[in-house]
């Protein structure tokens, strides 16, 4: 038997991209292993046999992760097997997921499903470019009806060079790196990305996207061979279209009657009528002797003709559901310390999108413990976003985050991390957490706005705040277009571009853009970045109404953390058997935490700084390296034949021999000392930590 392999080689960045095909997962519609170096994902794409009874093209992508990728055995003690997807791998199919999506007929109605199995990984080349390579040659080659090829590459900006698909290695802890982003993108457009930086230049992204433009051309001529070669004929499938006399019917009936229920400045007012319009569609249809079926159907024509009707008005009039100007910013509001027991909070407004951060500081050993196939780590600053059914007026049950909501957190969090100060400078573990209490657009970027002020309101030391917008697009084939700043409601759900930008004064921090069109140009995408950052400075004007600066003062209820330093030899000795020793230091002196890195750098964390203070002494003085000659003070806690034990604090002590406490014989220890008294000495021998300590010494020196 014969795999039947058929291989196509190129090469991106100094480094063969291969492609595989085979009889390997021979039932799927397609199935293609990658490899970039070491790395090696399979993606499988199939596409159900009928038609479903949704409204909507039922597109699913999966990206699972395996551990043994890694050649690790990882999980916990009794579960040792991948469960739920990681963040991180939830984030990488979303990558997948935005790119090839715009490029279906989103009349399809058959399931289609895209698996991404990370199946090796060599620590160097991240598997997000491999994986949509992949993705894209087998929708590509597949019979599955879709318009790609598509094509994504990694750019990072490293000192002063533009660098394509740089490696785990080279963006590390890197501090000259600006920028790094995810370009995909077809036929000279981009169609989504993702960004994150450090206060970069949007003239230097601009540059960055010129390049990987070309990239793409290049990766998308290669599909193009592999599709030659191997590529099936697609699919002839049906594709839900209603009838021309049900479209006429519905257009006759909306056709004066549309524009008056969605030119309407509030939310509510204007949701209210559309639902109105639609029942009274739905009433009239069945007058005209329409089924039910028919009348299901219809809801698609009246939002193709709420499409068309907000697309016409902006490009033609420059006419927004709510009247504002293309470049207006919607009312705005902010207000900080709005909750008496936490750390910080902070709630901003945003017409009627409203976002309430709260900011808690813990400990160094809250950080979170990150192990995945690509990262084993601790992340000290989170940000977590929560999006409630009410915040949109629906019910619905509480079952966690979702995919949107992890994307959506990660996201702001990118946003905010640069600003974020090191341990060194601050030794908090961060936690922010946004909850979205009223939602019309962007609540992503009304997190970053929130959650920045909540920093500054919990007194941490963040370089600057930042803020963050929402940019839309109008457009249609002959090229036309209008880009609109903080976009909301229809313009939202009927658009063609998502485009989120967040950073500070300075520069950007992060970018996310989607399009529900095949792609926006270079020109489209600059312009976008530069409307955005006007936008973003006035939002950052109204946010210091609020709060300009970190306060200087962390909140009384927030822990007091003391950091000190140790000789890493002497870290035994604090923890002490079983950790009795750090336990009992806790215990007697009300520590909440004592967290000790391998450098012998210790974090103390208490609810006031009296019980942090207590708990330092004791470790100070545990860890004391006592030098000869030194005055040391203690109480005689123990009589030998020999001599006298002396406390020093910190559970150590020194000896004073019988011969060191007076000029000449000394026949009864009881004669010179007893339990309890207090006595100073001058330490004359360490060994082994052992301290010899001498009373007629300090009297000779001090006569």
């Amino acid at each position: 038997m014969e795999l039947n392999k058929k291989t196509f080689i190129k090469n991106i960045a100094g480094r063969d991209l291969k492609i595989e095909v085979s009889r390997l997962a021979e039932q799927t519609d397609a199935a293609v292993f990658a490899t970039y170096g070491g790395t090696t994902v399979l993606v499988t794409t199939v596409m159900g046999k009928a038609d479903r009874a949704v409204d909507y093209m039922p597109l699913t992508v999966d990206y699972e992760e395996k551990f043994y990728a890694a050649g690790k055995i990882i999980g916990s003690r009794f579960v040792r097997r991948e469960g739920r997807p990681s963040e991180d791998a939830i984030l990488s199919g979303r990558l997948v997921d935005r790119a090839i999506r715009p490029l279906f007929d989103q009349r399809l109605r058959r399931d289609i499903q895209v698996v991404v199995t990370i199946l090796s990984i060599d620590e160097v080349n991240e598997p997000d470019f491999i994986a949509l390579m992949a993705a894209s040659t087998a929708l590509a080659i597949s019979d599955i009806p879709w318009a790609g090829p598509i094509a994504g590459v990694k750019m990072a900006k490293i000192g002063d060079r533009i660098v394509v698909n740089p490696s785990h290695v080279e963006t590390t802890d890197n501090p000259e790196v600006r920028f790094e982003s995810f370009v995909a993108g077809l036929n000279g457009k981009i169609n989504m990305l993702e960004l994150e930086a450090n206060e970069a230049n949007e003239k230097d992204i601009i540059e960055a996207y010129a390049v990987a433009l070309k990239e793409i051309e290049g990766l998308i001529d290669f599909q193009k061979e592999i599709i030659k070669a191997i590529g099936k004929e697609k699919a002839d499938v049906k594709l839900a279209e209603p009838a021309e006399e049900l479209k006429s019917a519905v257009s006759e009936f909306l056709a004066d009657k549309l524009e008056e229920a969605v030119y309407v400045r509030e939310k509510a007012d204007r949701e209210k009528k559309l639902g109105e319009l639609e029942d009274e569609m739905a009433a009239h249809l069945s007058e005209k002797g329409f089924g039910d079926s028919d009348i299901g159907a219809s809801a698609s024509l009246f939002n193709k003709a709420l499409d068309e009707l907000v697309h016409k008005n902006i490009l033609e009039k420059e006419m927004r559901p709510d009247g504002r100007k293309l470049d207006e910013v919607r009312d705005l509001y902010t207000e900080t310390g709005l909750l008496p027991r936490t750390h910080g909070s902070a709630v901003f407004i945003r017409g009627n999108t409203q976002a309430l951060a709260v900011t808690t500081l813990a400990a160094p050993g809250a950080e979170q413990l990150i192990e995945t196939m690509e990262y084993s780590g601790k992340r000290r600053f989170m940000l977590h976003y929560n999006f409630p059914p009410y915040s949109v007026g629906e019910t619905g049950s509480y079952r966690g985050p979702g995919r949107r909501d992890i994307g959506h957190g990660a996201l702001a969090e990118k946003a905010l991390r640069p600003l974020i100060p090191s341990q060194d400078e601050f030794p908090y573990t961060i936690r922010v957490v946004s909850e979205i209490l009223s939602s019309n657009g962007s609540s992503s970027m009304a997190t970053v706005c929130a959650g920045s002020m909540s920093l500054m309101d919990a007194g941490v030391p963040i370089r600057k705040p930042a803020a963050g917008i929402a940019m839309g697009l109008m457009s249609n084939e002959k090229g036309d277009y209008k880009i609109l700043t903080d976009i909301q409601g229809p313009e939202d759900h009927h658009g063609d571009m998502d485009f989120k930008v967040a950073g500070t004064r300075d520069g950007v921090n992060a970018v996310q853009m989607d399009v529900k069109i095949w792609g926006i140009t270079l020109e489209i995408a600059e312009k976008t970045l530069a409307q955005a950052r006007e936008a973003r400075l006035r939002i950052l004007d109204a946010m210091e109404k609020a709060i300009k600066a970190p306060k200087p003062e962390l909140s009384p209820y927030a822990p007091q953390v003391i950091v000190i330093h140790i000789n890493p030899e002497k870290i035994g000795e604090v923890i002490g058997p079983g950790g009795k020793m750090i336990n009992g230091i806790i215990e007697r002196t009300g520590a909440l935490s004592i967290d000790i890195e391998q450098t012998g750098k210790v974090f103390v964390a208490a609810d006031n700084k009296d019980s942090a203070l207590k708990a330092v002494a004791e470790i100070e003085a545990l860890t004391k390296e006592y030098q000869v000659g030194e005055i040391v003070e203690g109480t005689v806690v123990r009589l030998l034949d020999f001599g006298a034990i002396v406390d020093l604090g910190g559970g150590r002590d020194g000896m004073i021999h019988i011969s060191e406490f007076k000029d000449g014989f000394v026949k009864n220890i009881n004669d010179v000392a007893k339990i309890g008294d207090f006595l100073r000495a001058k330490v004359i021998r360490v060994e082994d930590g052992k301290i010899a300590l001498s009373v007629k010494q300090l009297s000779t020196q001090s006569a």
